[in-house]
Parts: structure tokens; sequence; C-alpha cells
């Protein structure tokens, strides 16, 4: 008796056991909190609060979160800006993370394997090879390299300043030398009435679309501009939709000077005082079987008239003879094709028993001719929602270049030599 008396005095007089303090009366549910009080025996047998790193059992998790915020300055904000534009730059120029300088401010650093090779040690963890270098064959095995080497990751390493419209200075400067070679010796072409390209400002040149499944004449005719004019001026020519659709052909396009055909666009093009060339027969002239040669085709619904009357621009007739014989069309397949994109499968005497060989186009010999500008002055904006006005002068251009073929055939000897 006397002893559990004793016990209960010295309940009494220091309270509870230790593994009971801090508890709630109230019934429920409680929280244990590790505090100072508690034996270091009894510790070991809490969980642990709040995130998983140590700490020093004083600092909780809500005195972190209610820490003061520190407010970032806007010289602070623009200088890690730059610091990030810097690093990019020489990620984009192949230079590796570490040496474009770690991670982002305020990123934390991935933890590194601890075999230096720089791949995540999350990576081994689970058993992925690390990346490999540019040019091994595990490299040259996997999709990701043609996307870095062809795809938009390789034109955003390659291209660093392009106009509004896509085109890259440096993409048409690496591939000029072929163009050069296909003007001079290849196509061999001759160019008349050059003098009819004023020297500045806007002006449209409109002419008849061939040259077979692949049609070389805008581009040699940016080329004769180019190398012809007195002031070199850079032509710009509207590209039919279908090209866009073709694999790699609408991004090169783009990039050597192409536009997409719109309204919208030969406006944009035109208001910055371009030269800029069409193509009113689209896809259907460059179609045109070989019996149909040189037979312009109808001009749409005269879309070029409508925009030479709204920005009062002069128009330059433009015949181009000897594109017609580079593919000689013989059958198109038109029902298949349309799903992919594309108006038709060309049927060449090469291609498709040449297969992509029997594109290559044939020598023969050019001839560029360019006629007087046709101005259109007496008429205002207004008359360009003039329907049968707008097809009368479209119908007039289209009997011009139709001329200008007909005198430059008559006068031709041979395919090959002119």
């Amino acid at each position: 008796m006397s002893t559990e008396h004793d016990r209960e005095r010295k309940g009494a007089v220091n309270g509870p056991p230790a593994s009971t303090r801090g508890r709630s009366e109230r019934p429920g549910p409680t929280q244990v909190v590790p505090s100072i009080d508690v034996e270091d025996e009894e510790t070991r047998y809490l969980a642990p609060i709040g995130p998983t790193e140590p700490s020093d059992g004083r600092k909780t998790q809500s005195s972190e979160a209610h820490a003061p915020v520190v407010p970032v300055t806007a010289e602070e904000l623009q200088r890690q800006i730059r610091e990030l534009e810097a690093r990019l730059k020489r990620m984009l120029a192949g230079a590796s993370p570490e040496a474009a300088g770690g991670a982002a401010p305020g990123e934390p650093e991935t933890e590194r394997s601890p075999r230096g090779d720089g791949a995540p040690a999350a990576a081994d963890a689970v058993g992925e090879p690390p990346l490999s270098e540019p040019g091994t064959a595990r490299d040259v095995l996997s999709t990701d390299f043609y996307l870095r080497q062809w795809g938009r990751a390789g034109l955003r390493r390659r291209t660093e300043e392009v106009d509004e419209f896509g085109f890259d200075p440096k993409s048409e400067a690496r591939y000029r030398p072929l163009f050069d070679f296909l003007y001079r010796h290849y196509f061999r072409i001759d160019l008349e009435g050059i003098e009819h390209v004023p020297s500045e400002g806007r002006c449209l040149v409109v002419s008849n679309h061939s040259g077979g499944p692949i049609p070389y004449d805008g581009l040699m005719l940016r080329a004769a501009v180019r190398r012809e004019h007195p002031a070199q001026r850079e032509l710009r020519w509207l590209a039919d939709d279908f090209v866009y659709y073709l694999p790699f052909a609408g991004t090169l396009m783009n990039r050597l000077g192409a536009v997409r055909a719109c309204q919208e666009n030969a406006e944009r093009l035109l208001a910055g005082e371009r030269l800029i060339a069409v193509f009113p027969e689209g896809a259907k002239g460059s179609g045109k079987l070989f019996k149909d040669r040189y037979r312009l085709q109808r001009f749409g619904r005269g879309g070029f008239i409508r925009l030479c009357l709204r920005t009062r621009t002069p128009l330059v007739p433009c015949a181009i003879v000897g594109a017609e014989e580079t593919n000689p069309l013989l059958y198109r397949v038109e029902h298949v094709t349309r799903a992919l994109g594309i108006p038709y499968l060309p049927i060449t005497p090469t291609f498709p028993l040449l297969g992509p060989l029997g594109l290559v186009p044939a020598p023969t010999k050019w001839k560029i001719r360019l006629a007087e500008p046709v101005r259109f002055d007496a008429y205002g904006p207004e008359a360009a929602d003039d329907e049968i006005l707008v097809r009368r002068l479209a119908e007039r251009v289209r009997v011009t270049i139709q001329g200008l073929i007909d005198d430059t055939l008559a006068t031709r000897r041979s395919v090959w030599f002119g």
C-alpha cells in the first residue's frame, strides 16, 4: 500500500510521463510534435515533419514559408534575362550546358552520375543509355538526329535572321552558286527587256507558269533580275499552296525567297515597295501536258489586277520559253493524290521510271522576255470592285503574254540551242 501511495505522490509532483506530454485532452487523433522536452530515445520513433531534409529541431516549415520575400529589381531582372539569352546563344552554337554556364538562375542543378559523363543519375537508375555525341552510330540511327539536322531544330540552329515572310539570306547565299550555275551554264538563259523593271519602288511581274512537276521559273526569274538588273533588285515570287505540303520543299522555298500566294502577303510586300512576281495560271500552268505546252490557261479571277488597282502598282508582263521541255508531262494522276495535299502525280519519260533521278530537269535553252509596264493610273482603288473591268484587264494582260510567247517561239531554232 505504501508503495502505491508513493507512486501516486511522485506522479503528482513530477506531472504526467514524458511520453504523454503535449497530448490534447480532447478525444480524436492527435499529432505528436517533437520538442526539446522529448528524450533522445523517444525521438527515434517520431515521424519527421515537413520536408525530409534534416533540420535543427527548432526551425519548422512554417517559419520558412512565412519568410520575407525580397523583391527583384528591374536591373536584376534585366541582368538575368541577358544571361539567359547569352547562354541560349552559346547552346544553339553547339556548346554544352556546362560550357554555357550551368543551370538557369533559380533552377536546381541536376544530380550528375558518379561516372562524370554528364548524364543524369536518374538515367542510370532506370537503365537508360546516356546521350551519345553527335555523329556517332547510335545518334545517326535515331530519329532525333534527322530532326536536329533538317527539322525545325536544325533551321533554328542555322538561321539567326529571317524576314517576316521566312526569307533567310544565309540560306540563299549558300545556294546562290547552284542557281548561278543553272542560270548561266545549264539553262543558258537569255534575258530581254530588263530595262522595263523599275530601279526602285513597287512593281508586279506577271509571267506564265511552266517547268513541269518542279517549276524552276520562280528561282530563275529571281536569279535573272538579281544578275542582270542594274540595281540588282531582289525579286520575291508567290508560290502555290501545294508546295508547302511537300517534305522539305516548302520550307526550303520559303527560305530562298518564295512567299505563300495570297492577297494579304502580296499587299504587304507591295506596301514595302518590293518587286514581286506572280503566276496567275497556278498549278494548272505547271501541270500542262506536253501537247498543250505554251498555251496559257485561264488567269483565275483576276486577283493580280485587283492587287494592282488597290495599290496603284505598275505591271510588267513576262514570258518564259524553254521551261516546258525540261520535264515533259505525258500524263498526270489526280484521283489518289488529293489526300496527300498535292494536285497530281506527274508521269514523264523519266519519272517514276528512274525514281527521284527522273525529276532532274533537262538542259534546255531558256529565254525570258519582259514587256513594257502596264500602268493603271487612270483607275482609282474603287475600280477593283468592278468585276467586268477586272476580267477585261486580266484578259488583256493574258493576250500580251501569249503574244510574247508566240513571238519567241517563232524565232527559236532549237529546244537545246535556242
